[in-house]
């Protein structure tokens, strides 16, 4: 038999994989050889293993996660399901070039700062937003900013400015708010494409109140370098930027959905106000909060659950930690901060909803089925 069959060092060799990543698969149950001597304990694989050995290899070379490895291989050749997993992969990859770039620009910037700190260049941006989508925009993050006095870089809101979109975002770790606006450039802008600026939430809260107050259609939003400023019909909001560093939001809004749930705004906050509460210890301070189950099914359905949703779940924590919900057979369910739902949800949201879940490792997301761009982000909890 041994002499038809690769050693678990000849099949390294000839597969590009080591040794002991072949052990590696052994142990978790992805690839094991066709036959173990039981004296010796060596591994034998058989001839037709050589070709998932060396697609194994070429699956490791680009990181692919080893549950879609395990699937790749379990799946037939052209099964939709792998090329599902290689296409969300390849997404992933390719959002992080883009972050890369951005995080390597941003570098560059700080080493010119750093060589010529007397002569480093400013952005001056000057653009024209409606003041309406403006103030509706501030409004649908404003529930997210932090309190924390010792994260203060979470204490304002991100203008982030990308081509002729402008997004907001606010976080307090816990949920996240997007919201966005379309502007229109001046002709003496800078041409950069991408520019951010922090805004403490005072200065945040003086535009949107002028936003909400005048009379003209548009207001104009001038960028620049570490000031901010808004006018219109003679009144004018500004003030400094906040110099911090605000967290990279874009890889946490990254979300693979399996569960997706259609419901009215109005008809969910009845539902949660009214409906069943439990209690349990929020971190980072552990007092008790009202928590909401939230229950979807396969077919989409929505409503407010009266029992808790076991022990899967995990402790209500930081938007870039794993988040846990529990998974029954006929669907998903989550457990969220009810006061923050509430918020969530009366943060500016009309209409129809769409709630989204990622299964086991993903938080609630809430969007207007409209798609204007806004939605915001809840951590489950774990419940006792």
């Amino acid at each position: 038999m041994e002499s038809e069959m690769r050693s678990i060092g000849r099949l390294a060799r000839e597969s590009g994989l080591t040794v002991s990543a072949l052990r590696f698969y052994d142990g978790a149950g992805v690839f094991g050889p066709a036959w173990v001597d039981p004296q010796s304990g060596y591994r034998w694989y058989a001839p037709d293993q050589l070709a998932d050995a060396r697609l194994i290899c070429r699956l490791r070379r680009v990181g692919l996660p080893l549950a879609d490895i395990r699937l790749v291989l379990a799946e037939p050749a052209h099964s939709e399901a792998a090329r599902r997993a290689l296409d969300a992969h390849l997404r992933r990859l390719e959002d992080g070039l883009a972050d890369a770039r951005r995080e390597l620009s941003c570098v560059r910037d700080l080493l010119d700062q750093r060589e010529h700190p007397m002569s480093a260049s400013t952005t001056t941006v000057r653009l024209a937003v409606e003041s309406a989508e403006l103030a509706a925009a501030l409004a649908a993050v404003r529930f997210a900013v932090s309190t924390d006095p010792e994260l203060p870089m979470l204490g304002g809101v991100l203008f982030d400015l990308d081509g002729d979109v402008l997004h907001l975002v606010a976080t307090d770790r816990y949920r996240i708010a997007v919201a966005q606006a379309t502007v229109r450039r001046a002709a003496d802008s800078a041409a950069a494409e991408a520019v951010q600026a922090l805004l403490p939430v005072a200065l945040a809260d003086e535009i949107r109140a002028l936003a909400e107050a005048v009379g003209a259609e548009q207001l104009t939003l001038l960028l620049d370098g570490g000031r901010v400023a808004a006018s219109a019909d003679g009144q004018r909001a500004e003030g400094d930027s906040l110099d911090l560093d605000f967290p990279d939001y874009r890889r946490l809004l990254r979300l693979e959905t399996t569960h997706r749930a259609g419901i009215e705004a109005a008809e969910l906050r009845r539902a949660v106000a009214q409906g069943p509460t439990r209690t349990s210890a929020s971190a980072p301070d552990g007092d008790e909060v009202a928590v909401t189950v939230l229950a979807v099914d396969e077919a989409g359905n929505v409503r407010v659950a009266e029992d808790a949703v076991g022990a899967d779940a995990v402790d209500e924590g930081a938007v870039d930690e794993d988040a846990r919900t529990a998974q029954e057979p006929d669907g998903l369910r989550v457990a969220v901060n009810r006061e923050f739902l509430l918020e969530a949800l009366a943060a500016g949201v009309q209409g129809q909803l769409i709630l989204e879940l990622g299964g086991a490792i993903s938080p609630l997301a809430i969007r207007p089925a409209s798609g204007d761009g806004s939605f915001s982000l809840l951590m489950p909890i774990r419940l006792g």
